[in-house]
Formats: structure tokens, sequence, C-alpha cells
């Protein structure tokens, strides 16, 4: 047999390009289980795992590898949801080749193990089979409330409910799972997906209460006079940020969260059996390139855009996306106008977007990033035709939730102020985690605080 360093990573099959532009069907069609055990035999199983340290919720690694090579699936399932409470997310959307993977020993040589596929095998497999967690009993009963559904809440949910914990979540919207169901398209995540994990944290006794609005019809203060020992909040950051040029106003120009969420939780894509209005543009441009502008530009692509352009001031080199969603997105027939900037954006004879007025940019120094700032390029304007312009710049605290409770410590940026190693915030037996933290970040992260929040209202609580 060769030794695992020298056997190649094992490649996802993908839907074919010219296919999937079509549809929102998942891309990605994962392993079987032959192509799982093939991969989990390329782990080393070191004796000290430097992959776990990458890992925000600590995922035991090399342990539910080993099941997986042994083919007790059920086993590496167990091992997974010990420390993950949705390890077929994870498995998704997860950014694995900038934690986990890139701490395996084998990129020394080659190619890490594909953990994240193997996650998402495993957790598949179990979610097909309904397989559900043994629930640990609990001499107390914590009464203990989750400000919205996102990642950092179900998985604060998941880990307190698993230790017999009463759990309630209030989710502002009509339906539970914050970003994961607005944010991320059908095609990267599937809705079914998230329902499926959700309905797992209510096997275990979990209750989730959806149009309860943090900061309005659910305060902090009430929650305490029901009862409740702590409070989670976890309600993300959903204010868009903008260019601040003139024309951004215009019909035709709208933020990544709004465009995302007509299209994902809204249903659009599955017009006309779903009414939701969207605005579909032919000529698309999206600003910016992170995974939103990634899935802005790729779900424009499936909703009938002729063109899709990616406008970003730095080079390719710069783009913060995954490399896996940048590489689709160009597979899928996206554009990218690297080292230029929005000017304005202009109008046509109808009072509705028309073109946008870009500018060249060049690399200079270094910004506080450590990436290079871009810098204006004299007489470079150029102009380029678009009828939809996406604007994906990342997120602020919405101050729905901020201002209508002024009791909690904010940072300089207008975040919540949490202590590090628990994150509870500056009102006692209140913590927070996730983006409306840490400013837009990614879901395992999100988890990773959720987790470490959870651990220390265990502490207190739960006997």
């Amino acid at each position: 047999m060769q030794k695992a360093t020298k056997l190649p990573r094992t490649e996802m099959p993908c839907q074919d390009p010219k296919e999937r532009i079509k549809n929102f069907n998942e891309v990605a069609l994962g392993y079987t289980k032959e192509m799982a055990q093939a991969e989990a035999s390329r782990c080393l199983q070191c004796k000290n795992p430097t992959c776990r340290k990458g890992c925000p919720v600590e995922v035991r690694i090399p342990e539910f590898i080993a099941e997986v090579a042994n083919g007790d699936l059920c086993k590496a399932y167990e091992i997974l949801k010990s420390t993950n409470s949705l390890p077929a997310v994870c498995g998704r959307v997860c950014p694995q080749e900038k934690q986990c993977e890139a701490k395996c020993i084998l990129t020394h040589k080659g190619d890490a193990v594909a953990i994240g596929r193997l996650e998402r095998f495993v957790a598949d497999t179990a979610l097909c089979a309904n397989t559900k967690p043994e629930i640990k009993p609990s001499a107390q009963k914590a009464k203990i409330a989750c400000i919205g559904s996102g990642p950092a809440s179900l998985t604060c949910a998941g880990y307190l409910a698993n230790l017999g914990a009463k759990v309630t979540i209030f989710e502002g919207l009509h339906e539970p799972g914050g970003v994961l169901v607005y944010g991320i398209p059908e095609f990267r995540l599937p809705k079914s997906i998230v329902h499926q994990e959700l309905d797992g944290l209510i096997a275990q006794g979990v209750d989730i209460k959806t149009s309860f609005v943090g900061g309005t019809t659910v305060t902090l203060n009430s929650l305490f006079k029901e009862g409740y020992d702590a409070i989670f909040i976890g309600v993300g950051a959903g204010l868009p940020q903008f260019l601040n040029v003139p024309g951004e106003n215009l019909v035709g120009v709208f933020s990544a969260n709004e465009y995302l969420t007509r299209i994902n939780l809204g249903r659009a894509y599955d017009f006309p059996n779903h009414d939701t209005p969207y605005y579909a543009g032919k000529k698309v441009t999206v600003f910016g390139a992170g995974n939103v502008a990634m899935d802005a530009a790729r779900t424009a692509m499936r909703m009938g855009a002729e063109s899709v352009h990616i406008v970003y001031r730095r080079s390719r080199a710069e783009m913060p996306a995954r490399l896996e969603e940048i590489e689709h997105a160009f597979e899928e027939g996206v554009q990218l106008l690297e080292l230029s900037a929005p000017l304005k954006f202009n109008s046509n004879e109808t009072g509705k977007l028309a073109s946008v007025t870009l500018q060249k940019m060049e690399l200079g120094e270094p910004d506080a990033s450590g990436r290079r700032s871009p810098v204006p390029l004299a007489n470079s304007e150029f102009e380029l035709e678009t009828d939809l312009a996406i604007v994906a710049l990342g997120t602020r605290p919405n101050p729905l939730f901020i201002h209508n409770t002024p009791e909690l410590a904010l940072s300089k940026k207008g975040y919540i102020q949490v202590n590090e190693e628990t994150n509870e915030t500056s009102v006692p037996n209140v913590f927070a985690g996730g983006d409306i933290v840490t400013g837009a970040a990614t879901v395992i992260l999100a988890m990773g605080a959720g987790r470490k929040a959870a651990m220390e209202i265990a502490k207190r609580f739960i006997k």
C-alpha cells in the first residue's frame, strides 16, 4: 500500500459548470463511501494532531477520520457531534483550507487531508439515516435563552441542550437559521440540510420561536423576568456597508444582503412557485471579493444574467473569498475586473441604473490588514454598462438591538464587547458571539464563540 503522503487527494465530484448555472442544485456532489475511505486512509493519525488546533470548535479530527477509514460511520458522527452541532453545514461552508487543513502535516509535502469533505460525508450519511445523538441527563434544569438563530446561537443551544438544559431560541424572521438560510445560496448550502440540522436541535428539546425581534419583542430584562438563568446574543451584524458614491440610491443598486435574502429566504429562485419579487439584471456588476460577493455573482448567473462582473480594487491574488468559491465562479462564467474601483453610478432616461463609472487602481504599500493598498491611477476612468449592481462590502451591527439594549458595553466600532475567555458581556450572565462581536466573519468562528459561551454557561448553571 502506498504511504499516505504519496496518495493523491480524493477530488470532490461536481456538477458540470454549463449545467449548474441553469439550476440551484448543490454544486459539489459529495463523496461516495469508497471515496471517503480512500481519503480517510491518507490521514497519518498524528500523536500531536495540529489539524485540531486549527478548528475553532475543536473537532476531534483524527478520531472521526479513523472511524471513517474503519467504516464505522455512526461512531464517526458521534465524535463529530460531541463538539460540533452543525457538521453538515461546516463540511460545506467552512474555510478548511485556512483552518484545520492548513495545519495538516501533509501540507509540508503535498495536499492536506480533505477534512471538510469527510466531515460533510459523515454528517450527510447520518442525516440520511436519521441518526440522533444521545441526550445527557442533568440534575439541574437550567433555563437558557438564545437571541438570534444563526450559527453562533445554534451551536450554543445544541451544546447546552445536549447537557439537559432547557433552551429557547428567539428569531426575528419567520424562518430560523440566520445567515445559513438567508445569506448562503442553495447551490452551496441546501436549505434541506439546514432544516435537518434544526430538526436535530428540536429533537434535543430546543424550542425555536420565530418572529421575536431582539431588542423589541424580546429583551434582556423580559427574559430574566421570565426566569431564564443566562442569555446568549447571536444576532449577527446585518447592516450592510455601501460604497458612498454618487448614484448609489438609483433603482437597480442593491446590497448583497437584500439581494441574497430575496433569492434565498424568499425563494425567488423558485419563481413562480414562490412569488417573491426580485430585480432580474442582464448585465450585473458585483462590488467586493469575499465569499458573499462570490455568492451574489454566482446567484445572478443562475437568475438569468447575460454577463456578471466582479469589480475589485485589488488583484485576484488578494481576493479574500475561499479559493474553491473563486474557482467555481470563474468556471461558471463570472468575469473579474481587478484593480478597479467605482466612482459613480449613472442612470438612463427612466432614472434606472444604466452604467457605472470605474477608475483603474494600482497596488501601493501594505495597509493595516497586511494587504497592499489600492491607489487610484490618474486619468484612468472608464464606463461599464450595468443594469443591476450588488454591493458586497461587509456589514456593521444592526442598530435595532444595540440601541434598545444600552446596558451592553460596546467596542469603538460599535460591536458588543465580551470577555475573551468566556464571551460574557458587561451584563452578568449575558453572553454574545458571532458577527455582533467580531464583525463579519466565518460560520465556524461564530460557532466557536457560541461553544465557548455555552461551556461557561454550563459551568455556572448545569451540574
